[in-house]
């Protein structure tokens, strides 16, 4: 995840704990999701800084993208959110999002393991 993060165009804090490699369909979930809540970051939050999490939670990952920008996030104003609760379901994960106008913007994926 440190490489999406480092591509990012607005600073992202990674704190990623996890023990050893995860099942392949549990990676590539987690990046896709990482990438594009990243790539949302970037192009409408105005956040001047993201911070991704990343730990096992009773053999779940546990995936936070975090802003500190305007909020107002919403999967029925664009496909790029519906589209990360779709792929999350294909293996039987949950997207939650928190984005209240005015900020901050956090979204959790739980990816079980």
């Amino acid at each position: 995840m440190q490489d999406v993060a480092g591509r990012s165009p607005v600073p992202v804090d990674v704190d990623v704990d996890v023990p050893g490699r995860l099942p392949a369909p549990v990676e590539v979930t987690a990046y896709y999701v990482v990438s594009e809540a990243l790539a949302n970051l970037a192009k409408h939050s105005g956040a001047t800084r993201g911070a991704v999490t990343g730990r096992i939670e009773r053999g779940t990952l546990v995936v936070e993208v975090r802003d500190d920008g305007v909020g107002g996030a919403d999967p029925g104003r664009g496909t790029g959110l519906t589209g990360l609760a779709d792929r999350l379901a294909v293996v039987e994960g949950r997207l939650s999002l928190s984005s209240p106008p005015g900020g901050p913007t956090r979204l959790r994926a739980e990816i079980p393991c």
